[in-house]
This record gives C-alpha cells, structure tokens and sequence, in this order.
C-alpha cells in the first residue's frame, strides 16, 4: 500500500490508512480544517464554507475511539468528512439556505440525509455556500457574497452548489453533497473539474432540503472520484416515509449496488451519441474554447474504441427548454410551502425574504421569482408545460432507442467560467446562460458531467445523459474513463 497523503484521499485510501493504523480520523478533518482557515476567507479567500461544524473533531474522535475498541468500521464512510450544500438542515448546526435572513436559523431536526451520513459513520465537516435559496447558476450570496474558482480566483465557481464543488475541488473536505434542481450540481463540477451525479429525483430524499421545484429537485453526489460517488449513492439512495418521492427508489434494483456495479466496468461496452445541437456556435469565442475541448474528448472515446455516432439532434431544442421550464411558476409555492412548516423560522414567506431584499443583488432570477404566480396552477401554461416534461423526456429517450446508444454526450455548460467582471455588466442573466445542464433536468432523466480536460487553465466538463435509472451505467463508463483518461488535476492553492 502506498503511503497515505491528505491531499486528495478517497475514501478507500482514507480507510486503507485508518487500518494500517498511519492516520486517525481526527487527524484528517483537522487537516481538512486547518485548509479551510488557510484558503476559506485568508488568503485566496475561496469563501466555500458557510459554517464549521464545531462538534467535528469531537465526532472524529469518537468514532477514532470506536475503532480502536472494536477494531471495526462504524459504517461504510466511518470517520470521513463530508462538505453537505447549506440547503440541508443541520440540527444544532446553523443552515442559512444562501440567505442571510436565516444567518443565525438552527434547526431542530436533521434533513434525512444527514442522518443517513451519520448512521455510515461520516463526519458532517462543514455546510457549504450557496447562492440565496439555490436560485441561479452562479455562487452570488447574500451570506457569502461570491465563492471563487479554485481554478482562477477571478472566475465563478457556478452555481448553486457553489461551495461544495470549489470545496471538493481545494480539498476542504473528503467528499461532497450538492442539490441539483436545474443543473446545480453539474455545472459547478464541470467549472471545478469534479464528478457530479444527478440522480433521478426521488432516489434521494429531499426531506428537510430547501426546494426550488420540488419536482425536479434532487441532492447528489460531488466528487473527486468516480468511486466516492458511487459509495455516496450506497448510502444516500434509499425509500423515506418523509418525502413521497422516494418511492422512485421501488423502480431501481440498483439501490446499495452502485460502487458493486463499478467493478469491470468498460467503456467498450457503451454506445455514445454525440447531441451537436447541444453544442454553442464555434463562430462564438466563448463556446470555441469548451467545444473544442469537448470533441477532444470524444475523439478521445473513438481512439479507445468507445462506438461513438455522430451527428445526432433534438429539433427545436431551444423550444423544448423554453416550454419545460417552470422556475418562475413553481418555485414561490415550494419555498413558502417549505417555510411554512417551520416554526422557528426566522421569515415564513418568499415575499417576506424579497420585501426585505435579504437576497443578493445579482440573483436576478429572484425578481422572476417573486413576478410569478402564489399559485402555479393558476398560471394557464403550467399543465401544457408540465405535459411537456413527459413529452421531452420521450423525445429523448426515444432517440437514445432509435439510434441504439446508451448515452447522450455534449457540453455541460456552453461556455468557460466567466469572470465577475462579466457577471457584474449583466452578459447573462440567470435564465440566459447557456448550460446544458437544464436538457436532463426538464426530462427528468438522470445525467452525470465529467471532467474532459482544460481550455488552457479553466476545466472543462461534458455530460452523459442516460435513460430512466441508468445511474449504475453513468458510474460504470465514468469510472472505467477515469481511469484511462485521469482526468483530475488539482488546483494550485
């Protein structure tokens, strides 16, 4: 066994080390912690971390203590620090939800899958940044302010799960958990050189989450590595009374068998269909740079004898994005349902959080929010474009059928990083910015972005679309390209 490194462990070295007895568990989240008071808000100040659990080493120690007398593992991720998306309730550990009207909100309760984390051992490290009520792809907070790229501090990290990627990414944690509603999850793996899974809503429970559109929302793993993933998955995809979503999971025989499924896994064993209408224009500097990355990476796929066919295209995409989308209709009704419900929350409305302008300025799709609808159903395009969901995810599949492939491939996102300075003039706005991310959300299928290099200093990622609970297959061709392509490269912090 080689010797064991903090900087960028994994799960099985972490364990490995544990039982050679090379590492404790405490000495790890406080080297983690130790990262974070160095990076967070001293010197690059990556502004990642929202709260430290204080309890942390404390929990670590216990567990170290645990081993020591039982010589055995409490679960499968006994000891390992976790950065968990502010958007999960944490008891005893303050959750702001990105906003700072909820800066000193403790919850009672922990969000099932907090528990689940801590029934596999895991420590809770840190909660992550976000942008308020993960409303945007970008990491504009009103608690945080902006959380940069590990990558080029002068970039945006994406959003929402904005912390825990750029976390992931500086190595401020073990493994992550991120939120996907429209992308957010993706899209800051994709700017941060990381895996992100989206699992099909309903594998993991939503279950004490801020929602955005309850329908389409679903926590996922960010990762370093394929394989901590897919040990994620193990532990967080189960059946909860508390979310009714979740009887999703009786679809899958999946369930407990993601990181089992990876073993053998081959690349060869999948047909790839390339979506070019999911590519940007070339004449675009901003889309030249990610396309050409992106075809490096299929060419790549081709070169290792991945079936790869070419050329494959969803008429009017723009349309189907466009009649799919429902953030504006739902998200008012889901926030004030959610805040509703809690007691002690220090605001009991949207409204009340928009009214106060307790959100960050640059959250624009905060201004669509509050102009939609108390009721959804109300709106009269809400049932057409709800129907259209289904139809787009039909429209899908059916040409995934048609052409015999097991995966779409195309960018995550469009374009770079871009800077501050662009974000501040305004050249996209929340519902303008080009990321793909939205195409598997809209249809409810499960998707997962990969790192497929760099466009000079700045990562870039492509996204695998698959077919309903296709998640084991997402994993399988992720880990067998990880590694033959070990695409990871640290940032220099």
């Amino acid at each position: 066994m080689s010797a064991f490194t903090f900087k960028e462990a994994t799960v099985t070295s972490f364990h490995d080390a544990l039982k050679a007895n090379t590492v404790t568990g405490s000495q790890l989240v406080e080297w983690y912690l130790d990262r974070i008071e160095a990076y967070n808000k001293q010197g690059p100040s990556i502004q990642a971390i929202v709260t430290v659990n204080p309890r942390a080493v404390e929990e670590a120690k216990q567990l170290d203590t645990y081993f020591a007398e039982t010589g055995k593992l409490k679960g499968p991720l006994h000891g390992v620090p976790v950065l968990v998306k502010d958007q999960a309730e944490t008891a005893g550990i303050v959750t702001t939800f990105g906003s700072k009207a909820f800066e000193a909100y403790v919850p009672e309760q922990d969000a099932t899958i907090i528990k689940q984390l801590r029934e596999a051992g895991a420590v809770i490290l840190a909660k992550t940044s976000m942008c308020d009520f993960a409303a945007g792809w970008f990491s504009f907070s009103s608690v945080t302010d902006h959380t940069k790229n590990p990558y080029d501090f002068d970039r945006e990290s994406g959003g929402s799960s904005a912390g825990t990627s750029a976390g992931i990414a500086s190595n401020f944690g073990l493994i992550g958990v991120g939120e996907d509603t429209g992308g957010s999850i993706r899209l800051p793996s994709s700017f941060n050189n990381l895996f992100g899974l989206r699992p099909t809503t309903g594998l993991i429970s939503r279950n004490g989450f801020s929602p955005l559109v309850h329908f389409q929302d679903t926590p996922g793993p960010i990762t370093r590595t394929v394989r901590d993933a897919a040990k994620l998955m193990d532990v967080l995809v189960d059946f909860d009374k508390n979310d009714a979503f979740t009887s999703a999971v009786a679809y899958t025989s999946d369930k407990g068998q993601y990181e089992a499924a990876l073993e053998g896994a081959s690349m060869q064993q999948y047909r790839v269909g390339v979506l070019s209408d999911a590519f940007g224009p070339d004449s675009d500097p901003d889309c030249a740079p990610v396309n050409e990355q992106v075809r490096a990476a299929v060419s790549w796929l081709k070169a290792s004898g991945v079936e790869v066919i070419e050329g494959l295209t969803i008429p009017g995409m723009e349309e189907w994005i466009a009649d799919t989308s429902l953030y504006t209709t739902q998200s008012k009704k889901d926030i004030n349902a959610f805040l509703s419900k809690r007691p002690h929350a220090p605001a009991k409305s949207f409204k009340e959080i928009y009214d106060a302008e307790l959100f960050h300025p640059m959250n624009d799709l905060f201004h669509d929010i509050n102009g939609g609808p108390e009721e959804p159903e109300s709106d009269e395009s809400y049932y057409r474009k709800r129907i259209r969901q289904e139809e787009f995810r039909r429209t899908i599949v059916h040409l995934m059928m048609e052409q015999g492939v097991d995966f779409l491939i195309y960018p995550t996102v469009r374009v770079l990083p871009p800077t501050r300075e662009e974000l501040y003039a305004q050249k996209w706005t929340c519902l303008t910015f080009p990321t793909n991310t939205v195409i598997a959300s809209q249809s409810g299928l499960p998707s997962m972005s990969v790192p497929a290099g760099f466009a000079a200093h700045l990562p870039v990622g492509f996204e695998l679309v698959g077919k309903p609970f296709a998640e084991s297959d997402l994993l399988r061709f992720a880990y067998a390209y990880e590694q033959q392509a070990s695409p990871r490269r640290e940032p220099v912090l």
